[in-house]
C-alpha cells in the first residue's frame, strides 16, 4: 500500500515523551500533567491550560538503575519509566496524577517523588484512591477523590479553570479525537483492510502522548487519505485476532505480530482504542465530573475491577470485538510480573478457548519486545494453529 502522508511524523512523535507537540504546548505556556494510569480519567489532564502525556520510555536500553531501586521481580515498565526519570526525561512535567492502582506503579512514581527528580518550583505529585468494583457508593468515592487530589491542587497551584464548563469542554475536545479514531479504526473490519494494525496503533498512541488539540489536523487529514487508499491487491495475513493484555507502548510487538501473520484487527489493552476512544456522553442534568467519572467506572475494563459482573463483562466484551472485526481468534499478552493481567490472562484466556470457542495464545512479554525470535514463533505456530482449525471445519462441513 501506499504510505500514509503523516505515519512518519506520529512514530517520530512517539520516540521521546519531551516530542515536538509536547514542545509546542509548552511554549504557548500549557501545563504538562504526566499520566501513569488510565483510572483517572483524562479529561482531567486536558482542562483548558494544561494537557496530559501517558508516560513511556521509549527507546529503552538498560534499566540497571531502576531495577536497583525496585528489584527485578517487578514489571519492566515501571522501572523503564523511573530509569527515564532519574535520566531527565520527563523534567518538562510540571505534575504527576497518579491513582492508587497499581502497587507496582505506586512505587515507580513514590521514588520519583522521594529522590526529587524533578525540581521545578511548583511540581507536585498526588495519589487518588480509585474503586476497585464499579458497584455500591463506588461513583460518590471515585468524585471526592478526583475533586480532592486532581481538580483542587490543579486550580490551587496552577489556577486550572474546573469549572464545569471547562470540564464539558475537556470532554468535548476528547471525543472529537475518539471519533475520529474510531473512525479511522472501522477500516481494520474490511477483509483486505486499507490500514495495518501496526499504523492504526502508532495514530492511538500518539493521542495518549501528545496535547490532544494538536492531532486534529493530521488525523482528520489521515482519514481523508484512507477513504481514497487502495490496499495491495493480496491480503498481507493468514489470521485476523484481538490483542488484548497489559499496556503496549511501543509498536514492535504490533508489528512482529503482523509480520507472522496475525493481523491486528482489533485492541483491547491499555492505550488501545478499545475502551479508551469511547465517547463520553453528557447531559445537561448532572454536573460533568460526576458524569465523566461514572463513564469511566462503566466502561472501565481494566482487571483491577474485581466484582463479579466486571469479571463476566470483560469475557462478554472481547467476545464482542472478535465478533464485530471478524476476529479468528484471541492474543492476550502480559507485560512481565503484572499482578493484575497475570491472573486475567491466565484466566481468560482458557475461558476463552472453552467456552467462547476461540484459538487462544497466552504470552508473557518483556516491557522491550525487539525483534524476540520466541515471540515470533510463537505467534507464527497460532497463526498455523487457526489455520488447521479453519481447515479441520472446512472438512467436516463436507
Amino acid at each position: 500500500m501506499k504510505d500514509l502522508k503523516h505515519l512518519y511524523y506520529f512514530e517520530n512523535l512517539l520516540q521521546e515523551a519531551n516530542n515536538e507537540l509536547v514542545q509546542k504546548a509548552k511554549a504557548e505556556g500549557r501545563i504538562a500533567l504526566g499520566n501513569v494510569c488510565a483510572q483517572i480519567p483524562e479529561p482531567l489532564f486536558n482542562l483548558p491550560g494544561c494537557f496530559g502525556v501517558r508516560l513511556r520510555a521509549p527507546r529503552t536500553g538498560s534499566i540497571d538503575i531502576g531495577t536497583y531501586y525496585m528489584s527485578s521481580i517487578l514489571c519492566e515498565c515501571c522501572r523503564a519509566i523511573l530509569e527515564r526519570a532519574m535520566e531527565g526525561g520527563y523534567n518538562f512535567l510540571d505534575a504527576i496524577l497518579a491513582p492508587d492502582a497499581c502497587a507496582q506503579m505506586n512505587r515507580c512514581v513514590e521514588n520519583i517523588q522521594h529522590l526529587n527528580l524533578l525540581q521545578k518550583e511548583k511540581f507536585f505529585i498526588t495519589y487518588s484512591d480509585v474503586p476497585m468494583k464499579a458497584t455500591g457508593g463506588a461513583l460518590d468515592h471515585y468524585v471526592r477523590q478526583m475533586q480532592a487530589h486532581v481538580l483542587e491542587p490543579l486550580h490551587r497551584i496552577y489556577g486550572i479553570d474546573i469549572s464545569d464548563e471547562a470540564l464539558r469542554t475537556a470532554v468535548a475536545n476528547q471525543n472529537r479525537i475518539s471519533s475520529l479514531l474510531r473512525e479511522i479504526g472501522e477500516f481494520r473490519k474490511e477483509e483486505n483492510p486499507r490500514i495495518t494494525g501496526y499504523e492504526y496503533f502508532v495514530f492511538c498512541l500518539a493521542s495518549y502522548c501528545c496535547p490532544q488539540d494538536l492531532l486534529v489536523k493530521p488525523l482528520e487529514e489521515t482519514l481523508e487519505e484512507l477513504k481514497t487508499r487502495e490496499p495491495d491487491a493480496k491480503k498481507s495475513y493468514r489470521a485476523r485476532v484481538v490483542m488484548v493484555g497489559s499496556e503496549i507502548d511501543d509498536g514492535d510487538l504490533i508489528r512482529l505480530t503482523e509480520e507472522s501473520g496475525a493481523y491486528v484487527c482489533a485492541d483491547r489493552f491499555c492505550l488501545g482504542s478499545f475502551p479508551g476512544r469511547d465517547l463520553i456522553e453528557l447531559n445537561d442534568h448532572e454536573p460533568a465530573l460526576v458524569q465523566i467519572c461514572r463513564h469511566y467506572l462503566t466502561v472501565g475494563q481494566c482487571p483491577r475491577f474485581m466484582n463479579t459482573g466486571k469479571i463476566k463483562e470483560r469475557l462478554t466484551y472481547v467476545d464482542q470485538l472478535a465478533k464485530e472485526y471478524h476476529a479468528d481468534g484471541i492474543l492476550y499478552e502480559q507485560m512481565k510480573f503484572c499482578d493484575y493481567w497475570g491472573y486475567e490472562r491466565a484466566s481468560a484466556s482458557k475461558k476463552m478457548r472453552e467456552l467462547y470457542n476461540y484459538p487462544t495464545l497466552s504470552i508473557d512479554r518483556a516491557y522491550t519486545v525487539g525483534n524476540s525470535g520466541q515471540l515470533r514463533t510463537r505467534v507464527q505456530a497460532f497463526v498455523e494453529s487457526i489455520e488447521i482449525k479453519k481447515l479441520q471445519n472446512h472438512t467436516s462441513e463436507e
